[in-house]
């Protein structure tokens, strides 16, 4: 069996990391070089070193177990190329919001995107970023007006095994979110 999520968020969160680093096979990535034309557009600020952007999707793979394979599909973070999240988002099970806290602003629309949007499950995963987060988890749940039960949590996109932690609450919650839905009889 089969499983699609997507990983969303702002531009320069952390989602083709998150897919690069857990993915089994090597990543599918659309990333192309920022030219002079994204100067308008992309505040790299707090990415000075970010040369590349996604401008279509990501693309990855995992072996959950024997009968479970999740496949996960990356959005471009931004704005101009939010006309693909609807074609990404159909048939998923779930989505992960990667945030950026240096950068909370970024995240507003896609995590509007999915509470306007409810019939797909969703957690927050906050990105740390030399190792830390500039704020809470209640204070993220506050300022991006986060349901209280959406699952908040931390993670390093870097690191394989805090990205699976983040995955691995995702299941968790669509399976419950799913199964809550589910009419019985």
């Amino acid at each position: 069996m089969s499983t699609k999520i997507v990983i969303a968020g702002g531009f320069g969160a952390g989602k083709t990391t998150l897919v690069s680093s857990v993915s089994e096979i090597p990543a599918v990535t659309t990333e192309a070089v920022m030219t002079e034309a994204s100067v308008d557009y992309d505040d790299t600020s707090a990415t000075p070193r970010k040369v590349t952007t996604t401008v279509a999707m990501d693309f990855g793979r995992i072996t959950v177990d024997r009968q479970l394979i999740m496949y996960m599909f990356g959005t471009p973070g931004q704005a101009r190329f939010w006309f693909m999240w609807d074609d990404l988002v159909r048939g998923a099970v779930g989505a992960v919001v990667v945030v950026d806290c240096r950068r909370l602003a970024e995240s507003f629309d896609a995590v509007d995107y999915f509470e306007t949007n409810r019939r797909i499950p969703y957690i927050v995963a906050l990105n740390k970023f030399d190792g830390r987060l500039e704020y809470s988890v209640d204070q993220v749940r506050e300022a991006l007006e986060v349901s209280d039960d959406v699952p908040i949590i931390d993670f390093d996109a870097r690191d394989r095994s805090s990205g699976g932690m983040v995955l691995k609450t995702l299941l968790r919650y669509a399976l419950a979110t799913n199964a809550a839905a589910t009419p019985v009889g």
